[in-house]
């Protein structure tokens, strides 16, 4: 039988987002959560009295002391695109920096799961600056020691996004349309599973750590 630990505070990192929405959502829903902080870089519209508590914050500049870093488990489900980003650089800052500075917090202060989307592919020896990304994270999340790691690698995601993305609309009906002739690791996945695997991950935090392909969300 996997061994549980009894998770009662959750952070929420990258609630804005398709899959942090999901995740908030969740973790709110979730009796087995007590409370639920989720910082921000800008307010929230969800209210939740007693349960939730959403702090905004400078990613450049988290504030290291705070009481509320004091959680049992994390779901980090930061990203951008490269697009979206404008660089590498700047990519890299939110899908690898930003991660890593929370987790390092989170852990210093005691959670001892962690629960972070990456994406299919990823590898620190990948074929693209995106995978390689994503795949060094992965590698300097399991180096900080959490007790429970959980990492969902999903393919293309459908869900509501806040932006418009019309090509990659256009890619995910295409997706969709040729699912039976797509090997299941590469199919699209909707974003509630894939939140619901990392939640799961961070309330249940199953000991060591544990690798989620798309197709298992």
């Amino acid at each position: 039988m996997t061994a549980r630990c009894a998770v009662t505070v959750l952070m929420v990192i990258g609630a804005t987002g398709m899959v942090g929405k999901a995740a908030l959502e969740q973790a709110l829903g979730d009796a087995r959560v007590t409370r639920v902080v989720a910082p921000t870089r800008r307010a929230l519209a969800v209210e939740a009295p007693g349960k939730l508590h959403t702090p905004v914050v400078d990613f450049d500049a988290l504030p290291a002391e705070a009481d509320w870093w004091k959680v049992d488990g994390v779901v980090c489900a930061l990203g951008t695109t490269m697009r979206r980003a404008g660089s590498k650089e700047a990519f890299r800052k939110v899908d690898h920096d930003y991660p890593l500075a929370v987790a390092r917090l989170a852990h210093a202060h005691g959670a001892r799961a962690f629960a972070h989307c990456s994406s299919v592919g990823a590898s620190a020896k990948g074929s693209s600056f995106y995978l390689r990304t994503k795949g060094e994270v992965e590698d300097a999340l399991r180096a900080l020691g959490f007790e429970s790691l959980t990492i969902a690698r999903p393919s293309f995601l459908d869900g509501d996004r806040e932006e418009s993305r019309p090509m990659e609309a256009l890619g995910i009906g295409f997706f969709k349309v040729v699912a039976p002739l797509v090997p299941r690791r590469y199919r699209v996945v909707d974003a509630s599973r894939v939140a619901r695997a990392l939640v799961e991950g961070a309330i249940a935090a199953p000991p060591g750590t544990r690798v989620m392909e798309s197709e298992l969300l």
